[in-house]
């Protein structure tokens, strides 16, 4: 089985991070993604670390590595495919026009979603011609879920968190996850349309990540249906929190993997800080 671990590299692998790869690791042959397209805050010290935090853990991937940065023109070709269907328009507004557009009396409760607030559809009935280069590139989702028909696909979860084949539902991603970003403006692409690409790309058969992208799988799933793509299993693990309970990032320098490993620590010591 095919499963993979994507990491941006954006600063230091935590103990979230190691239990991540282990866990693609022991499930399957697992290739590692450099998801690398924040070209704002991507660096190639933190690749290199990421590649010696790895080995060190005792994991081997295949080479050549993908790198997302020089996947630009594949996305771009997917969204033109999306765009040709109809199901796209461009979207001028920013984060601030959203939560004014949300706060207004008649909105009624803001919903929050896999992406944040759920878009408003403000930009809805602009046309792609009026694209320009500071819009935003979205997924008409009613428009989406009227192109697939009433039969929309499932998919296989594998975790232990949400067992069983999980059918989309129309009316909870029109409700509460909504017209979602396929490129934006300073990437021209997005974490959602450049995984699916990239996934099919390496015949992916397990998608292994976190408890926290659950609610992001339907519209991975959509896309993939959109797209003629395969739709793999997912698996979604247990997250590693920290003290207060909420999940690390890549500012928790303190559980950075290079930190246990200059105090000493070994892959065996990594294994069982992550419950392995």
């Amino acid at each position: 089985m095919r499963t993979r671990f994507a990491p941006s590299p954006t600063g230091p692998l935590h103990l979230g991070h190691a239990f991540a790869a282990l866990t693609a690791f022991e499930r399957g042959r697992m290739l590692l993604r450099i998801e690398d397209i924040d070209t704002a805050r991507s660096r190639p010290d933190w690749e290199t670390q990421i590649y010696n935090d790895l080995a060190w853990l005792g994991l081997d991937w295949p080479r050549p590595v993908l790198r997302q940065s020089g996947r630009l023109s594949a996305y771009r070709a997917a969204l033109d495919r999306l765009c040709a269907m109809g199901l796209t328009y461009p979207c001028r507004c920013r984060r601030a026009d959203i939560r004014a557009a949300l706060s207004a009396p008649q909105a009624g409760a803001p919903v929050i979603g896999p992406d944040g607030l759920v878009y408003p559809g403000t930009c809805r009935e602009r046309p792609l011609s009026e694209a320009g280069p500071e819009d935003a590139i979205r997924l008409d989702m009613a428009r989406a879920l009227d192109r697939l028909g009433p039969h929309l696909p499932a998919f296989t979860e594998t975790g232990p968190m949400h067992p069983g084949p999980h059918r989309l539902d129309a009316r909870a991603l029109i409700e509460t996850v909504g017209d979602v970003v396929l490129a934006r403006r300073d990437l021209g692409t997005s974490y959602h349309l450049a995984v699916v690409v990239d996934d099919a790309f390496q015949e992916i058969d397990e998608v292994t990540r976190g408890e926290d992208l659950f609610e992001a799988t339907p519209i991975h799933v959509l896309l993939q249906a959109l797209l003629g793509l395969p739709t793999p299993a997912y698996h979604h693990h247990r997250l590693i929190l920290d003290d207060a309970g909420k999940r690390l990032a890549k500012r928790d320098d303190a559980r950075a993997i290079a930190l246990y490993r200059a105090e000493g620590a070994s892959p065996a010591d990594i294994r069982r800080m992550v419950g392995l």
